[in-house]
């Protein structure tokens, strides 16, 4: 009965740092996508679990993807 709901905080990714690699994709595409300069976006911040989100912000080689807190 784990609860997989966000706790109030979604992911971002720094454009600035981010190298087009494209492992967040891979890794969490109901959540990643490219935008057409080829930077990492999060288009859709409740898409998958907060464990995938994590995998994805591991496997990033930059670590340009963080947590903010969730604005209503």
């Amino acid at each position: 009965m784990a609860d997989s709901k966000k706790n109030n905080r979604i992911a971002y990714v720094d454009q600035n740092e981010c190298t087009g690699c494209e492992a967040c994709v891979v890794e969490t595409p109901k959540v990643f996508r490219m935008t057409s300069d080829g930077l990492s976006e999060v288009y859709n911040p409740h898409g998958d679990t907060e464990q995938k989100i994590l995998d994805a912000m591991q496997c990033c080689p930059v670590s340009c993807i963080h947590w903010q807190d969730e604005r209503k």
